[in-house]
C-alpha cells in the first residue's frame, strides 16, 4: 500500500487546518467559503424518487437502467445541443471524482505516457497519472503541446478555480487538434449550467466537433446543479470505442452507482426548474459576495462561469488566508491548484444566504 500511497502529494487540504481553527474562533462563527460543497437542500422530487426506490434488493448495472440512460441522452440534447446521442455514447460513474482519479489507469497509461492538464487545475488531475505512473504536464494552450506520447488531454470549461470559459472557437480548435495528432480528449464539463458573463458550451457540440464524437468524451455531474455531491452521481458522454472499454473494466471492478441513486438522475435530469432555482440562489450570493470583495480591495479574475470567485490582492495566497481568517471567512489557496496561483484564493459560493451575509458584513469592517 504505501508504494501506490507514496506515489501521491500530500493532500493539500490538511495544510488549511490551522487556518480552520482561526476562523472557527471568530465570535459570530465560521464562514466556510474554502471546499465548495453544496449547502442547500436536495430538491424534494429528487428526493421522493430515491425513496421511492429504496427498497432495491438486487445489483444495479454499472451501465445503469434504460430510462437513466434515456434521461441522460434527452439531457444531453436538450440541455447541451448535442445530436445523435444513444446509450452506447453514455456511461454513469461514482461521482466525476473517481473518474479522474482512476480514468488514466482504466486506459492502461504507464510510464512513457502523458497526461496533461491546465496550468491552474483540479489537483486530481495530476492524481489520476501519478496513480498510473504516467508523466504529467500543465499547459496554458494545449495546442502548444508536444504531441509526443502524449495519452490524455483534459480541458476543464467552467474551470475549476478560476471559472474561466473557453468559447466555442477556442473547443473547435482544440478538439481539431486533439484529433490531429491522435489525443484523447476529456472534457470536464461539470459546472456548464453554471454560467455567469459566459454561455458555457460543450465538446459535444457539433459546432465544436463537427458532428462527431470521436476522440472526445465529456464529464457531467450532478452535485452542483442538482445539491447531490452526497450522492455521487455524475456520468460521462461521447466516443462509443471509448466508453465501451471503459465499461467492461468498470464492470469487472464492481463501479456501480446504487440503484436508488440511479433513480434520483432519472427525476435531477428530467427537470429543469430545480436547476434555475438553484442558479438564482448562487447568483444571489455571487453578487454579494463579489460586490463585497472589491469593496475591500481585492480583483476579481475570470469567474465568468462556476460556483467560485478567483481573487487577489497581489500578495501571497496565504497571506490571503491568514487575513481571511482572521476575520472568521475560510478560504481555499490558489497554490492548491497549481503555482500559478500562488497569489489568489478561491472562494466558493456555497454557503447559506445567512453565512454569506456574515462575510459581507465582515469584509465592511
Amino acid at each position: 500500500m504505501s508504494a501506490v500511497s507514496d506515489r501521491l502529494p500530500t493532500f493539500p487540504w490538511d495544510k488549511l487546518e490551522p487556518y480552520k481553527k482561526t476562523a472557527a474562533a471568530h465570535p459570530g462563527g465560521i464562514v466556510d467559503l474554502s471546499v465548495g460543497t453544496p449547502v442547500d437542500p436536495v430538491p424534494e422530487l429528487i428526493q421522493k424518487a430515491l425513496i421511492d426506490a429504496a427498497d432495491s434488493p438486487g445489483y444495479p448495472t454499472v451501465w445503469g437502467t434504460p430510462a437513466l440512460r434515456d434521461a441522460i441522452t434527452g439531457w444531453l440534447e436538450r440541455r447541451l445541443g448535442a445530436r445523435g446521442v444513444t446509450h452506447r455514447h453514455v456511461l454513469p460513474i461514482v461521482g466525476s471524482k473517481e473518474l479522474v482519479a482512476w480514468l488514466p489507469t482504466q486506459l492502461g497509461l504507464g510510464p512513457g505516457d502523458k497526461v496533461a492538464f491546465p496550468r491552474l487545475a483540479y489537483p486530481t488531475y495530476e492524481v489520476g497519472a501519478r496513480l498510473a505512473r504516467a508523466e504529467y504536464v500543465a499547459y496554458d494552450d494545449p495546442t502548444e503541446l508536444d504531441p509526443t506520447d502524449l495519452k490524455l488531454l483534459w480541458l476543464n470549461t467552467p474551470s475549476n478555480p478560476t471559472g474561466k470559459v473557453l468559447s466555442k472557437a477556442e473547443l473547435t480548435r482544440i478538439v481539431a487538434w486533439a484529433r490531429e495528432h491522435g489525443v484523447l480528449l476529456f472534457s470536464d464539463e461539470c459546472y456548464v449550467e453554471l454560467g455567469w458573463e459566459a454561455d458555457p458550451v460543450s465538446v459535444l457540440h457539433p459546432e465544436v466537433n463537427g458532428g462527431s464524437y470521436e476522440g472526445i468524451v465529456s464529464v457531467h455531474s450532478l452535485s452542483k446543479r442538482s445539491n447531490l455531491a452526497g450522492y455521487r452521481a455524475a456520468f460521462l458522454a461521447g466516443d462509443p470505442a471509448v466508453l465501451g472499454p471503459l465499461l467492461e473494466i468498470r464492470k469487472h471492478g464492481g463501479m456501480m452507482t446504487s440503484a436508488p441513486t440511479q433513480a434520483a438522475v432519472v427525476a435531477a435530469l428530467s427537470d429543469d426548474t430545480h436547476v434555475h432555482e438553484q442558479r438564482e440562489r448562487y447568483a444571489a450570493r455571487r453578487t454579494l459576495l463579489r460586490e463585497a470583495l472589491l469593496a475591500h480591495g481585492f480583483r476579481v479574475d475570470h469567474s465568468e462561469a462556476s460556483l467560485y470567485l478567483w481573487v487577489t490582492r497581489g500578495e501571497s495566497c496565504w497571506d490571503t488566508v491568514a487575513h481571511l481568517a482572521a476575520r472568521g471567512i475560510l478560504v481555499a489557496p490558489g497554490d492548491f491548484y497549481g503555482p500559478a496561483g500562488a497569489e489568489h484564493v478561491r472562494v466558493a459560493l456555497t454557503a447559506t444566504d445567512d453565512r454569506v451575509r456574515a462575510a459581507v458584513e465582515r469584509l465592511k469592517a
